[in-house]
């Protein structure tokens, strides 16, 4: 990873080919135009998208050669090539990079004289999925004891429903991922996630069941994104239903969907929707009535 970032940074500005380091000796004087990669602290972020590394990027610029403004102009050039940006180690390991923001003021270097800022980056690194579980989730969406059981060892079949009509959608040149983004994944994707299940009666002989789920589409570019996150919650609204199982006739309702497009697409995702299905309670077994007998008038 590391290696990646310093070769990344030399690709954003040329200026820093070969001049790429890693936390310096503080004897070592700087020369210009150059930068300085720091690893801080590693964290669990979330199930779906992993760890997070931060990682400090400290340009630094001779004041002759435009000091603050020459470090101004770099930042603002990694800040608009990083932020959001899927990066790839040598064992094919993805990563995506999101800005955090400067984590001090500006100053000048006392050694070298240079001026310089430290902006921060997250690294967010997906975890190896467990081999012995699906991608699917593993959801017991039952009341019912038996049936929990069941489900607990078997795939969302909602999932696999939303799944096939986003791939529909989309097209097979994107990617669907389920419920956390694998160490090597790829773009164009999508991601769906569930977030939370509740159920409440519908009368005596059915409950309705509603699942909210959470969307990352991580387009190309951000116009692309923009586009196809749009775009998918304007056809969930319009469609209405997804098929949950034709051959039964079984549909998945859309209660509601919404986009958010500022949100970043790796870790908070900007769809979000609530999927409903009502289902019919199993009524208990009990011996029928073999005979009613009227008689309202007693002879005595």
């Amino acid at each position: 990873m590391r290696a990646t970032i310093k070769s990344k940074l030399a690709e954003i500005i040329p200026e820093w080919k070969g001049q790429v380091y890693d936390l310096s000796p503080l004897d070592l004087i700087l020369p210009g135009s150059c930068a300085v990669v720091t690893f801080a602290e590693e964290v669990q972020k979330s199930s779906w998208a992993g760890y997070r590394r931060i990682v400090k990027i400290w340009p630094y610029a001779r004041i002759s050669n435009g000091g603050f403004e020459q470090v101004e102009a770099w930042t603002q050039k990694l800040i608009e090539v990083l932020h959001d940006a899927r990066l790839e180690d040598e064992e094919g390991h993805a990563f995506t990079c999101i800005y955090l923001g400067a984590s001090d003021s500006d100053r000048i270097d006392t050694l070298s004289g240079l001026a310089t800022r430290a902006i921060r980056f997250g690294i967010y690194v997906p975890e190896p999925l467990d081999s012995s579980t699906s991608s699917h989730a593993l959801q017991a969406s039952n009341v019912n004891a038996s049936t929990a059981v069941l489900e607990s060892v078997q795939p969302d079949s909602w999932l696999t429903a939303l799944h096939h009509w986003t791939q529909a959608q989309l097209g097979e040149e994107w990617t669907i991922y389920e419920e956390a983004w694998p160490i090597d994944y790829k773009a164009p994707a999508v991601l769906w996630r569930l977030t939370a299940s509740n159920f409440a009666a519908a009368g005596t002989s059915a409950f309705d069941v509603r699942k909210q789920w959470i969307g990352h589409v991580y387009g190309r570019n951000a116009q692309e994104t923009q586009r196809i996150a749009t775009g998918l919650v304007e056809r969930l609204s319009s469609q209405t239903r997804i098929p949950l199982d034709i051959a039964d006739r079984r549909y998945l309702t859309v209660s509601e969907a919404s986009v958010d497009i500022q949100a970043d697409a790796f870790l908070n995702g900007q769809i979000r929707l609530t999927l409903l299905h009502r289902v019919q309670r199993a009524l208990p077994n009990a011996p029928l009535i073999r005979e009613v007998t009227n008689k309202p008038v007693l002879d005595y």
